[in-house]
C-alpha cells in the first residue's frame, strides 16, 4: 500500500498504489451505501480543509469523507481569514497546526504550494489542487470510475479534450493513466495545448478524431480564471462549435463510451446538456459519488502512514 505521509502528486503513485487505492475506495463505497455510513478509522483526528480557492465537490467530499471516518473536520476559507491582513501561507498553516491538526487538505492557486507546505509543516498534506500543477485525488477517482464501469483499465483509449494547458486534472490524469497502460490522446484549441508535447501523448486535429474509437472521453472546463488576460479562443460560441461535445458528434463515438467531466460543467460550451445528462454515456455523477469513497480511502491511508512514523 502507498507508504508516504503526504499525497502531493500522481507522479508519486506506483501502479500498485493506484490499484490499492481503487480496492480500498470500493470498500468505502459499499460503506457509503449502507444505512450507517460511519467508520472509526480517523477517530480523534483533526482534518482541516484549507482552501485558498473556491470549490464545491472537492471540499464538500473531503469534509464528508473525514466525518464519515470519525474525524473532526473543519473548513477554512481564505476569504474570512487573516490572509486578508497579509499573513503568509506558512504562518497560516503553522498556526492551525499548533491546534494539533493531523491532516491538511490544501487547495491553492500557486503551483507547488502543496509541496512547499509539506516541506515546512509536520502535519500530513493532501493536495486538493495547486495552481496549474496537479489534482491527484481527482485522477484516482477518475480511474476508480473507469475501472468500475469498464471492468478493466489497461489498454483503454482515453481522449482528454479542452483546456489541457491550464488543467491540473489533465496533468494528474495523464501521469496516472500512463502508469496503467492507458492510451491517452489530447485535443483542444492550439493555445490550450501549449507544452503538451511533454506528456508524450498523440495530439488530435479535431473533436471527431479525438473521440473516434475512444473508450472514455474526459471533457475539461475552460479555465477562465487562469487566462491572465490572454484569450485562448475567439469566443465562447466558436469554442462550442469547434471544440464542444454535441449529440451529433456523439453519433460517431464508440458504443459504450464513457463521458467524464471533473466539474463544474459549462453547459453548452465544452459539452451540451443532452450529452452531459444522457445516461448511456454520462458518468459525471458517478465521479462525484466515487470521489467521496476515494477521498475516504486517501485520508484513511495517509492517517495510517502518519501513525506508523
Amino acid at each position: 500500500m502507498y507508504k508516504l505521509k503526504h499525497l502531493l502528486s500522481a507522479q508519486d503513485l506506483s501502479r500498485e498504489d493506484i490499484y490499492d487505492f481503487i480496492d480500498l475506495a470500493r470498500e468505502f463505497k459499499a460503506l457509503n451505501r449502507s444505512d450507517v455510513k460511519k467508520s472509526d478509522s480517523l477517530r480523534g483526528k483533526t482534518v482541516i480543509n484549507a482552501f485558498f480557492e473556491n470549490s464545491t465537490r472537492t471540499r464538500t467530499s473531503f469534509e464528508i469523507a473525514a466525518k464519515r471516518l470519525g474525524a473532526d473536520s473543519v473548513n477554512f476559507t481564505a476569504a474570512d481569514s487573516s490572509t486578508k491582513k497579509g499573513e503568509t501561507l506558512i504562518d497560516t498553516i503553522r498556526n492551525m497546526q499548533a491546534m494539533r491538526t493531523d491532516i491538511f487538505v490544501l487547495r491553492h492557486s500557486c503551483s507547488g504550494a502543496a509541496k512547499f507546505v509539506a516541506a515546512n509543516c509536520d502535519a500530513s498534506i493532501v493536495n486538493a489542487g495547486d495552481g496549474l500543477n496537479e489534482h491527484p485525488s481527482q485522477a484516482l477517482l477518475d480511474l476508480f470510475t473507469i475501472s468500475e464501469r469498464k471492468g478493466r483499465i489497461e489498454n483503454l483509449n482515453v481522449a482528454i479534450i479542452g483546456d489541457i494547458f491550464r488543467s491540473r486534472v489533465a496533468r494528474s490524469d495523464i501521469w496516472a493513466m500512463k502508469k496503467l497502460g492507458i492510451n491517452v490522446r489530447l485535443f483542444g484549441p492550439p493555445m490550450m495545448l501549449r507544452d503538451c508535447d511533454a506528456f508524450g501523448c498523440p495530439i488530435c486535429k479535431s473533436v471527431e478524431e479525438a473521440i473516434e474509437g475512444a473508450d472514455v472521453i474526459i471533457m475539461l472546463r475552460i479555465q477562465l480564471e487562469r487566462q491572465d488576460g490572454e484569450p485562448s479562443f475567439p469566443s465562447v460560441r466558436e469554442y462550442s462549435k469547434f471544440f464542444g461535445l454535441t449529440a451529433r458528434r456523439m453519433q460517431a463515438a464508440k458504443e459504450g463510451v464513457m463521458i467524464m467531466h471533473p466539474g463544474p460543467i459549462n453547459r453548452g460550451v465544452e459539452i451540451n446538456s443532452d450529452v452531459a445528462d444522457d445516461p448511456r454515456y454520462s458518468c459525471v455523477l458517478d465521479q462525484v459519488e466515487n470521489g467521496e469513497a476515494m477521498r475516504m480511502a486517501i485520508l484513511h491511508t495517509i492517517n495510517l502512514n502518519r501513525s506508523a512514523r
